[in-house]
């Protein structure tokens, strides 16, 4: 077999994705940091036409690992600063998407299979994202208890699930956050007088 190229020895064939994300995540800001919280919303996973047959046998499984693109990820830093960090971490040390290859991993609890939409609940993952595989759960090989977390577990659990980057830069927020933002300003008044924000009879 011929020897790689001295000068492309990491080249890879090109990915094709297998489906895609239709969830109300449209938003970085609306979906938990991870996946398995408790926090993820429902979702779908449209698979393309004619991959079907692939999904044979896998409604028997509760959870499903998602390996999908970060199709909003932008720049490829290799330091960045987790949402609940202080400082910057190397990015093969976080999950950022913002990455050399923007490949994000999440396992997914699987509610059924319809044809060719999966039903999933507790996730992370945002509108129009590109699957690129599915795999079973598996506790037995995937499970690691007492695995050790590196600072990650000096970090403070209750900090927000992400990071207002805009004002980092001293930027204004994306147009596409407008809504958002109102939302979260309406939430925050209520808190303060004591209404419930879900309540139409207390927002005023």
């Amino acid at each position: 077999m011929a020897e790689s190229s001295s000068s492309e020895p990491f080249v890879t064939e090109p990915l094709t994705a297998i489906a895609v994300v239709r969830t109300c995540q449209r938003l970085h800001h609306e979906a938990p940091r991870q996946s398995g919280l408790g926090r993820g919303d429902v979702g779908e996973i449209h698979m393309r036409q004619g991959m079907q047959n692939g999904l044979q046998d896998l409604d028997g499984f509760s959870h499903l690992w998602v390996l999908f693109w970060c199709h909003h990820a932008r720049g490829t830093p290799l330091q960045v600063q987790p949402p609940r960090d202080q400082q910057k971490r190397g990015v093969f040390a976080t999950r950022a998407p913002q990455r050399p290859n923007a490949i994000g991993m999440s396992c997914v609890r699987l509610l059924r299979i319809e044809k060719r939409v999966l039903h999933i609940a507790d996730h992370d993952l945002l509108d129009g994202t590109p699957v690129l595989d599915l795999k079973p759960y598996l506790p037995y090989c995937d499970s690691v208890p007492g695995a050790e977390i590196g600072y990650v577990a000096g970090l403070p659990e209750a900090a927000n699930d992400h990071r207002l980057w805009w004002r980092d830069k001293s930027a204004s927020p994306p147009a596409s956050y407008a809504d958002w933002l109102a939302q979260c300003a309406r939430e925050e008044q209520c808190a303060r007088e004591g209404r419930d924000p879900d309540d139409p009879d207390q927002v005023r």
